[in-house]
C-alpha cells in the first residue's frame, strides 16, 4: 500500500484566485494532508502532446468545457468547428480556460477530471491501493 507521502499528484487548471472549483480542490487535498504540485495552464503553459495524452485517456468531449464563459465568448463558427479531437485540441491550446478543471493526475496514467470530495477520496484510495 502506498502512503500519501509517496503520491506524486499534479493538479492542472487555472489559478485558485480565478477558479472557485480549483480553490475547493486545493483546500480538500491540503485538509487531507496530500501533497500535490499545481500546474497553471496560463502561467505554466500546456504542451500539445500532454493535452493529447489527456484526450486519449479522458476523451476530448469531457475536457472541453462548453458551459463556461470562454465557450460562450467563442463565435458560433468556432463552436461549430469543435466537433472532433483535433479541432477541440486546437481550441484548448489557444484558450486554456476552456479546459474543464481541475484535472488531477498521478503521473502513472490515472487521471480524474472535475472535483467532488467523494470522487477525490475514491481516486486517492485507488491510486494508493
Amino acid at each position: 500500500m502506498t502512503n500519501h507521502a509517496e503520491l506524486k499528484l499534479t493538479m492542472y487548471g487555472l489559478s485558485p484566485k480565478s477558479c472557485d472549483t480549483i480553490k475547493k480542490a486545493c483546500r480538500w487535498l491540503e485538509e487531507q494532508g496530500i501533497a500535490y504540485q499545481f500546474h497553471d495552464y496560463r502561467a505554466d503553459g500546456l504542451e500539445e502532446q500532454q493535452l493529447r495524452d489527456f484526450v486519449e485517456r479522458l476523451g476530448w468531449q469531457p475536457l472541453l468545457n462548453t458551459r463556461g464563459t470562454t465557450w460562450r465568448k467563442l463565435d458560433e463558427t468556432q463552436r461549430n468547428t469543435c466537433d472532433n479531437a483535433d479541432a477541440a485540441i486546437a481550441v484548448m491550446l489557444a484558450q486554456p480556460a476552456i479546459i474543464k478543471r481541475p484535472l488531477l493526475d498521478d503521473g502513472q496514467g490515472h487521471t480524474l477530471l472535475g472535483f467532488s470530495p467523494n470522487s477525490y477520496q475514491q481516486f486517492i484510495s485507488e491510486v494508493t491501493a
